[in-house]
Formats: structure tokens, sequence, C-alpha cells
């Protein structure tokens, strides 16, 4: 895992002990993400990576792994540099 992930990985496990998530493990049909719980997601993305996220990024794709969590942080950094 890279920095990225690592850091997706540590915030996901405070919520989820004892699971082990891959990279492309899908955090919404394994059921562990509600309402609530992905709104919180959004603003640690937000937060954690200094990252500004538009209503048009609010799609499940950019939220299902860690891996897209990743790739979805990196573009933004991108667009944003």
């Amino acid at each position: 895992m890279d920095a990225i992930e690592t850091k997706i990985n540590a915030y996901l496990t405070r919520f989820f002990p004892g699971v082990t998530l891959g990279l492309d493990d899908d955090i919404f049909s394994l059921g562990f993400v509600n309402s609530m719980f992905a709104l919180q997601l959004v603003t640690f993305l937000e937060h954690g990576f200094e990252i500004e996220i538009e209503n048009e990024d609010l799609e499940l794709d950019n939220f299902r792994s860690i891996g897209a969590m990743r790739r979805f942080v990196e573009r933004k950094r991108s667009d944003a540099g």
C-alpha cells in the first residue's frame, strides 16, 4: 500500500475492527457503509488529504474501495495542482 492507501485503510479499520480490507474490496457492497458513514468518509477525505469534494464528485465509484479512493484523491490533487 502507498501512503494514501495506508491512511485510508487506517481510517476504515478504526470503524471495522478485525476486518482486513483489500485495495479493491467494495465497502458499500460489503455492507460497511450507511449514509451517515458515507458523509464521514467524505469529510475524512477532504480534511485528511486537503482536497475539496464537489457535488459532481459524489459518485459511489469514487468511494467504493481503498484503491478507488486513492485514485480519486490523486485525481483531485492533480486537478488542483
